[in-house]
């Protein structure tokens, strides 16, 4: 009687605690989903919602200030190296900050997202000379005389405003400076000549500070305190910053402009993703049924929390943004598909629905955090190492795998629970599988190690005969190989609309370029257009085409050439960060697989995806622009994701082996890929279809970042497929063998030390037995 007692309030204490649960999760669920309501479509204007997502210059514009180089005849050299330095200033205000070289003596800087030009200058500061000198130098200085600086501008590799934490100091506030590998000398040779004297900070033909040297200064780094604000400090670190630039430089112009793309761009752009994600909606819950509702529901609060921390920490988005914020959605699916798969093999294995649910989470749980660690370490790598748009894009891509991950891991598996705690225990309801048929992708080596190879094999080969034939091997755009930006100043101000569908469509037929980029000047009837390169005839062309349609005289056209926006150190900060990326990539699966033939396998497919989309680029002559470092990217933060579930099956299954040296390895390698086939193919299949539905809708910008995309999708899926698993047997029979080959050299050192020990102990005896025969 007490046990059944016991029993029963047992029963009750459950139930009890189960309400609990279901309860508490009907009100974070609740909560969440309001809040996607809210961020969605509710406050447009409020604090975290999608009205108050920084925009990019293709979306909406900002400040474009252009300064005249001052020096006469300047090297391309000190140009180039202004313009980076240009381009790491402004990125304080935005990552997506352009800058770039406009005729023969211009620099353009374009901020976006911000209408004040006035407040930038002025926070910008007015780049010009900066020179540090003595008391003699500052005396002939101030006498109108010629003076020999102690350093220069070029010397000064940073400087940054800051607290004062030590308490020997009575300033509050301090300025940082860090000088170059040349400045570091010329500082010490002039702190250590100027003991107790005061060297003398002159920008733009005015002192801006004077501090006082105590003691030489021979690392490399300086604090100059004395400031009374942390504005007063900062404006003088701006100062420093900016005059730190090789050339002298003038306001010419600032103005406010339009959004490069119209208004068409984002208008297709949102359709295509609210299509695609209804698309994709449908898809997971034909093929997953309850576990489906529950994701889409859960990809409802991942776009709602995404758009929150883009609002709230001031993100800027541009239309590649949108572009891969779409894409992470179909990404977003990805962990789902594995954790869905997982519970229908727990219940095609016989075991019950609720049974099914818990080990199907915590079965998937290491390959989805190994995908998605790989891809964080790929953002933070390319935030750290990277600049301009490279670091954007790390942003947004990191923000949407942790989000994606939390979703997934956390989300999902609540409302699954929720829909199971409500009356969804059917079998049916969730399918079930079981992997009888096994197919052997071990003995397709030969023809599948030989497809990629005669692709690449042939891309070279096409790559060498475009260069020959001076087409150059790649198909360079705007970003990457600069262009022509033609202002023109038309008698009425233009809608967006109206120069979309009127103006555009002139300017592509009289020039034959096919990519044009427009932005309004605000508060004028003044439109800069940007296209390729053009000719002497091309512009007269155009010229005479704008007369003839519009009525615009030859004095309102003023054509200059640009330079590329994308600098010869952004590619170049773009490729270490990527070869960086991979490095750490091949550390942490090697870490987390402990055996360098996962890591060597999964970078080789990597490498692969990446040989393949750039092949693609080659082959289609598609324009090589700011869309193709974001594609490349992409390719580098996601294509590892099903290669690290394939493995983690290979993981399993030998480490479940009760006797691993009756494994048959190439049988692991065919059971792995084929009980994770499903979910690579739909995988594949919803990232795919988020990227057709980009493809289809979307305007041009966009379709030059999805079409490479949807190759770099297939090249993903074949390589974790077909090429993984083989070259994980390659390494690993690579691996026995030297191991083999270690242990037969040890057995031989053995044998011969222990034959050296018989020859010795031989010698041994006999020498006893003749010293004894001796003494007998």
């Amino acid at each position: 009687m007490q046990t059944n007692n016991l029993l029963w309030a047992w029963r009750i204490d459950m139930r009890y605690n189960l309400k609990k649960k279901i309860i508490y999760s009907i009100i974070i669920l609740a909560l969440l989903f309001g809040m996607s309501y809210v961020a969605i479509f509710g406050m447009k204007d409020g604090y975290g919602s999608i009205g108050q997502i920084k925009q990019g210059l293709d979306l909406a514009g900002g400040v474009s200030i252009t300064y005249e180089i001052q020096e006469d005849n300047p090297s391309d050299q000190d140009v180039s190296d202004t313009i980076y330095k240009l381009q790491q200033r402004v990125t304080n205000y935005s990552t997506e900050a352009e800058v770039y070289k406009e005729g023969g003596n211009r620099i353009t800087v374009e901020i976006p997202d911000v209408t004040d030009a006035n407040a930038i200058l002025e926070e910008l500061g007015q780049p010009g000379t900066l020179m540090f000198l003595d008391s003699d130098g500052y005396t002939k200085f101030s006498n109108g005389e010629e003076c020999t600086p102690l350093l220069t501008g070029s010397d000064v590799k940073n400087a940054v405003a800051g607290a004062d934490t030590s308490q020997s100091s009575t300033s509050k506030y301090v300025v940082s400076l860090e000088f170059n590998d040349e400045g570091k000398q010329k500082f010490a040779d002039a702190t250590s000549a100027n003991v107790g004297k005061i060297i003398y900070i002159v920008y733009d033909g005015k002192v801006v500070s004077a501090p006082r040297v105590n003691e030489a200064i021979t690392g490399g780094s300086a604090q100059i305190d004395g400031m009374s604000s942390y504005d007063e400090a900062n404006t003088l670190a701006s100062y420093v910053r900016i005059g730190a630039m090789p050339l002298e430089l003038k306001e010419m112009r600032s103005q406010v402009v339009g959004a490069k793309l119209g208004e068409t761009a984002i208008q297709t752009s949102l359709l295509a993703g609210a299509i695609g994600l209804a698309i994709l909606c449908l898809f997971m819950i034909i093929a997953y049924r309850v576990p489906g509702v529950a994701a889409c529901l859960a990809l409802v609060i991942y776009v709602a929390l995404d758009i929150f921390i883009l609002s709230v920490y001031e993100i800027t988005l541009t239309l590649s943004g949108i572009a891969g914020i779409v894409l992470s959605i179909g990404m977003a699916v990805d962990a789902n598909v594995v954790i869905f798969s997982r519970i229908r093999e727990e219940i095609g294995a016989g075991k019950s629905v609720d049974a099914a649910i818990e080990q199907g989470f915590k079965k998937a749980m290491s390959a989805v955090v190994d995908g998605n660690v790989t891809t964080i370490i790929a953002a933070l790598v390319l935030y750290l190492r990277g600049s301009g748009s490279v670091k954007g894009f790390a942003v947004t891509l990191g923000i949407g795998v942790v989000l994606s991950m939390f979703t997934a891991l956390v989300i999902s598996k609540t409302i699954v629970r929720l829909l199971y705690n409500f009356g969804c225990k059917s079998e049916k309801l969730y399918g079930s599988v079981r992997h009888k048929k096994i197919f052997d992708f071990v003995s397709m080596r030969k023809a599948t190690f030989a497809i990629p190879g005669v692709i690449l094999a042939i891309c070279i080969i096409v790559m060498i005969v475009f260069t020959a034939n001076g087409k150059g091997a790649l198909n360079y755009s705007l970003d990457f190989a600069g262009g022509t930006s033609t202002t023109v100043t038309f008698a009425e101000e233009m809608s967006l609309a109206d120069i979309d569908a009127n103006v555009i469509p002139v300017i592509r037929e009289a020039t034959g370029v096919a990519n044009v980029q427009q932005q309004k000047v605000t508060d004028s009837t003044q439109v800069v257009f940007k296209t390729d390169e053009l000719s002497l005839a091309q512009r007269e062309a155009l010229n005479t085409a704008l007369e003839n349609k519009f009525g615009v005289a030859d004095s309102d056209i003023d054509s200059q050439s640009i330079s590329s926006t994308v600098s010869s150190e952004m590619k170049q900060d773009a490729v270490i960060a990527t070869v960086l990326a991979i490095i750490c990539i091949l550390i942490y699966v090697w870490f987390r697989f402990k055996d360098i033939s996962f890591a060597g396998s999964t970078v080789l497919a990597l490498v692969h995806d990446v040989a393949i989309v750039f092949t693609f680029y080659v082959f289609s002559r598609l324009s090589v622009g700011g869309t193709f470092i974001a594609c490349m990217l992409t390719i580098v933060g996601y294509s590892v994701n099903s290669t690290i579930v394939i493995f983690d099956r290979v993981r399993d299954t030998i480490n479940s082996a009760a006797d691993k040296s009756k494994l048959d390895y190439k049988q692991v390698v065919n059971e792995s890929i084929t009980n994770t086939l499903t979910r690579s193919i739909n995988t594949s299949l919803t990232t795919f279809i988020m990227l057709a539905v980009l493809y289809i809708f979307g305007v041009a910008t966009i379709r030059e970042f999805a079409l490479p995309l949807m190759v770099g999708i297939i090249a993903g899926a074949f390589s974790s497929v077909f090429l993984t698993g083989n070259m994980w047997l390659i390494f690993r029979a690579a691996k026995e063998k030297h191991q083999a080959k270690s242990a037969a050299r040890e057995a031989e050192k053995e044998k011969r030390a222990e034959a050296e020990a018989a020859k010795n102990l031989s010698n041994s005896k006999k020498k006893k037995k003749d010293k004894k025969n001796n003494e007998d």
